[in-house]
């Protein structure tokens, strides 16, 4: 009987090596989904997913926003956190060539560069949080305070309302 492959993102290897602990969980998607057909699809509740979101500066810089996949990201008070003028969401197409991620499995765990993160501060209501796994199909479950470790996010007010 033929082995079955085991999942390993660079997500999870970054984890492994800083030794955070989390679990994943998969689900089949051959292309991309939102994160609330995500959450169905693995029977999570809506507020402990998070989605990833990437935005540019007018100087070109990135950031990475992490917020509850049914908020929408408020990029005055992004910008503010980032302490910018203003921020725009970056391109669909160049979500690869920036973070090395495609649309879907976008995490700012393992980014192509060590950009600066905010994560909505609603993941601190919560023991774990679940966020993309780094690749499409994979989802992350995590503690809030370990994906700050993991990516030196810092905790803000991000959403509208």
């Amino acid at each position: 009987m033929a082995r079955q492959k085991e999942i390993k993102t660079n997500a999870m290897r970054i984890l492994d090596r800083m030794k955070i602990p989390y679990t994943f969980q998969t689900y089949e998607c051959e292309e991309f989904i939102d994160g609330q057909h995500a959450a169905d699809l693995l029977g999570l509740p809506h507020e402990i997913v998070f989605k990833t979101l990437v935005t540019e500066s007018p100087e070109h810089a990135y950031f990475v926003f992490a917020l509850p996949i049914d908020a929408e990201l408020d990029l005055k008070k992004a910008a503010k956190a980032a302490a910018c003028k203003s921020l725009s969401m970056i391109h669909v197409k160049d979500i690869q060539s920036v973070t090395g991620y495609i649309r879907g499995g976008c995490t700012a765990i393992g980014m192509k560069k060590n950009y600066p993160v905010f994560m909505d501060e609603s993941a601190l209501r919560f023991e774990t949080i679940a966020v993309s796994g780094g690749k499409i199909g994979v989802q992350l479950t995590l503690a809030p305070r370990d994906y700050e470790k993991a990516c030196h996010a810092v905790f803000c007010d991000l959403t509208r309302g």
